[in-house]
């Protein structure tokens, strides 16, 4: 069974910085490409940024562009979004989605639970 879970959360003030970690587990698991989404309260589910693991390469939406960092940490294993200069308009809840091939199972999306950011002006 393949579990996302991400950590990373909590609650900053204006112009401060937070990395969020996304930790993949399973059984055989390859990760092919990560994503962060998040959703602010009474919005839909936004798309932030993605990082294709085979090819290194990083895309991300227009409205967090310079501010917002995806990258792999080898060393905890994790895929990072490291959010910086934040306002109170990035507060949301921040998913991890990946696309993974684990063991005697088709490549499919999955979701974490989700992480809480809440900003304070």
């Amino acid at each position: 069974q393949v579990q996302l879970v991400e950590s990373g959360g909590g609650s900053v003030q204006a112009g401060e910085s937070l990395i969020l970690s996304c930790a993949v587990s399973g059984n055989s698991v390859s990760v092919f490409v990560m994503f962060w989404y998040r959703q602010a309260p009474g919005e839909r589910r936004e798309f932030i940024a993605s990082l294709n693991l085979g090819a290194g390469t990083a895309n991300y939406a227009d409205s967090v562009k310079g501010r917002f960092t995806i990258s792999r940490d080898n060393a905890k294993n994790t895929v990072d979004l490291r959010v910086d200069s934040l306002e109170p308009e990035d507060t949301a809840v921040y998913y991890c989605n990946a696309y993974v091939q684990a063991a005697g199972v088709q490549p499919r999306y999955y979701w974490g639970q989700g992480t809480q950011v809440t900003v304070a002006s």
